[in-house]
C-alpha cells in the first residue's frame, strides 16, 4: 500500500486528490495548521473524513515539516498548501510569500535531509505565466508575474527545477490553469456567482457586485485536474506539466451560463463594482496541456458550461 501526504488537504485539490488517492488503495494522511481544531469541511462532505490520518504541520517551520514526514514516512508527497488567493495576496504579500515559497522549500530540504526516495508534487499556477494575450502558454512559455500570489508561485516552481536538477530529487510542478467545482468557497468569483444566482432564483432581494467581467479564463474541472497531479507522480522521469483545458471564456460568458441555467437574466442582477477591480490584473489566460495529453494521457473532458451547470446542480 503506498503512502501520500497531501499538505493542505481541507482546500479543493486536496479533498478531491485524497478521494482519488483512496480509490487506488493508498494510505492517506492529511495535514492542516492544527488538525485538532480544523473541521475538514471539504472531506466531510466527499464522505472521507474518517479514511484519513490528519496531523498539524506548519509548513513555515522546518522542524515541523521533519517531524511529519519522518513520522508518516511517505512515497509520494502532494504540496497544494499556502494562501491560495490572489485577490487576498495583493492585502498580504508578505504572508503570500512566505506560506508559498517558504513552505515548499522547506518541503524540498526535509526530502533531502531524509535521503528517501520521496516525490513531490508541487502546486504551480497559471497566473505565473501573466498576460500572453491571445497565446495559449506552455511549459515554454516565459513568467511575467503580476500579482504578489503569482510571483510566490513563481518562486515555489525554480526552487523545484533547481532541487530537481542540483539533487536529482523526483520533484515536478503542475502549472494549473483555473479549475473549480462545488468545493469552492465563495471567496472565489465562481462560486461567488453560483451562489448569488441560486439565492436569487429562489427569492432573496439584492444584487450581484462583481468586478471586471471582461477577463478572460481558461476554466476546468478540478476533479480532473487532481487526477493530472497524480498522473504526474506515476511517471519514470520527474517533469513540469501545463494542465489546461485550452477553451478561453470571458467572466461574463460564465455569469450568462449559470444565470441562464437557472431561469434568470443577469443583466437585471448584476452590478459592476470597481472596489473589486485588481491592481494588476490579467486580461487573458489561456493554456496548452498538449504535453500533458501525450506524456500523461491526460485530456480535460468538461469544459465551461459544464462546469457551471455542475456547480449550480450541486448547491
Amino acid at each position: 500500500m503506498p503512502t501520500a501526504l497531501i499538505c493542505g488537504v481541507s482546500g479543493q485539490d486536496g479533498a478531491y486528490l485524497a478521494q482519488l488517492l483512496l480509490s487506488k488503495g493508498y494510505k492517506v494522511y492529511g495535514t492542516s495548521r492544527d488538525a485538532q481544531v480544523s473541521t475538514f469541511r471539504n472531506l466531510v462532505r466527499l464522505g472521507i473524513r474518517d479514511r484519513i490520518d490528519t496531523c498539524s504541520m506548519s509548513l513555515n517551520d522546518f522542524r515541523s515539516v521533519l517531524q511529519v514526514i519522518s513520522k508518516v514516512q511517505p512515497d509520494e508527497i502532494y504540496n497544494l498548501a499556502g494562501q491560495t488567493s490572489v485577490g487576498l495576496s495583493f492585502e498580504l504579500p508578505v504572508e503570500t510569500m512566505e506560506s508559498i515559497t517558504l513552505g515548499t522549500l522547506n518541503l524540498l530540504e526535509a526530502i533531502r535531509f531524509i535521503g528517501a526516495p520521496i516525490k513531490l508534487y508541487n502546486a504551480g499556477s497559471s497566473e505565473c505565466f501573466g498576460d500572453t494575450g491571445t497565446d495559449a502558454a506552455d511549459e515554454n512559455t516565459p513568467f511575467r508575474p503580476r500579482s504578489p500570489y503569482a510571483v510566490a508561485k513563481a518562486a515555489a516552481f525554480w526552487q523545484v527545477a533547481n532541487y530537481r536538477e542540483a539533487y536529482n530529487l523526483f520533484t515536478c510542478s503542475g502549472i494549473l490553469f483555473n479549475h473549480e467545482s462545488p468545493l469552492r468557497p465563495r471567496r472565489f468569483v465562481t462560486q461567488k456567482i453560483v451562489a448569488a444566482a441560486c439565492e436569487i432564483a429562489q427569492g432573496k432581494p439584492g444584487k450581484l457586485q462583481l468586478g471586471n467581467i471582461s477577463i478572460q479564463r481558461d476554466w476546468g474541472w478540478a476533479p480532473e485536474y487532481a487526477e493530472a497531479m497524480y498522473l504526474m507522480l506515476q511517471q519514470d522521469k520527474p517533469d513540469d506539466f501545463v494542465i489546461a483545458t485550452g477553451e478561453t471564456n470571458s467572466l461574463e460568458s460564465f455569469v450568462v451560463e449559470v444565470f441562464s441555467y437557472v431561469g434568470l437574466d443577469w443583466q437585471k442582477h448584476v452590478e459592476i463594482n470597481t472596489n473589486f477591480f485588481r491592481p494588476t490584473d490579467i486580461a487573458v489566460s489561456c493554456g496548452n496541456a498538449n504535453k500533458a495529453k501525450e506524456k500523461l494521457g491526460w485530456l480535460a473532458k468538461y469544459h465551461m458550461k459544464d462546469i457551471a451547470q455542475m456547480m449550480v446542480d450541486a448547491l
